[in-house]
């Protein structure tokens, strides 16, 4: 399955009997209300509100980022509660480039589910009706199984590879925070040394994401003979390191990694090294 659906397949999706649960991921990093508040106001009708917070978070502790990943225990409660089973066709949008979309899609591939989708072009590519009726969740009956998530790297790995250099780790964090400027959703300005930089905006032209070949060519030149598989993804803290995977999987190059801390959880500990 595409990691990607174009709002007209969605149209077409919905008019079948299919068991699809469209999910609305708007938020806002520096008004963690305006998302919400923003499906309040219209959303595309039946979606759920899935608040990267709440739903796609775990308790922060201070060293372990801004948006820590649910342990897997936790994020089975969530799907439990917000009714996705193992044969849930989930669709997810934003109007943030498709940004905390992303973050769900790689949350539930990472589990196994491989019916979930990213709205291409988010919630502006959507031509059909918008609705203000809130639909909340309809919780499972039964007990979702906790899965680990395959593909997550942790901090102790990317340390190791300081020394080792077995994985090239790419940051999707725009140019001038990866080289320490302008800094302010993080205490610390720079990049996990070694590091390199794709920045997500850089998979879309025009809202939508670039075709494959396009982002196969772009992503070969960067990485060169770096195989997918080899490639640790990471950002701020863990949210748009999911586009570029997003990304990189729509281009046919499967298997790269993801380290949820990224550099929130990084800067966190003083005695890891900082590179500008």
């Amino acid at each position: 399955m595409s990691p990607l659906i174009t709002a007209n397949q969605l149209e077409e999706l919905l008019k079948s009997s299919a068991n699809v649960l469209i999910c609305d991921c708007r938020f806002d990093l520096h008004q963690t209300s305006a998302g919400r508040e923003a499906y309040a106001a219209g959303h595309i009708p039946g979606a759920i509100y899935i608040d990267l917070d709440n739903d796609l978070s775990d308790t922060k502790t201070g060293t372990n980022g801004r948006h820590p990943l649910p342990t897997p225990a936790n994020w089975a409660k969530t799907r439990q509660r917000l009714g996705i089973e193992s044969q849930t066709h989930v669709i997810a949008y934003d109007s943030q480039s498709s940004v905390y979309a992303s973050r769900l899609w790689w949350m539930l591939r990472a589990i196994g589910h491989s019916k979930v989708q990213v709205l291409d072009g988010g919630l502006d590519s959507w031509k059909g009706a918008i609705s203000k009726v809130k639909r909340v969740p309809t919780a499972l009956h039964m007990q979702v199984k906790p899965c680990g998530y395959e593909g997550l790297v942790l901090v102790d790995e990317v340390v190791n590879n300081l020394a080792s250099c077995n994985k090239t780790v790419l940051d999707a964090r725009a140019p001038d925070r990866f080289h320490g400027q302008n800094e302010t959703l993080d205490p610390v300005g720079g990049h996990i040394p070694g590091a390199i930089n794709r920045f997500f905006k850089d998979n879309l032209v025009a809202g939508e994401f670039k075709s494959p070949e396009i982002l196969r060519s772009e992503f070969s030149e960067l990485l060169g003979n770096t195989k997918a598989q080899d490639v640790i993804h990471q950002c701020g803290s863990g949210v748009t390191a999911c586009h570029n995977l997003l990304a990189m999987e729509n281009a046919g190059l499967s298997g790269s990694l993801l380290y949820a801390g990224s550099w929130s959880e990084w800067c966190a500990d003083q005695m890891r090294p900082v590179e500008v």
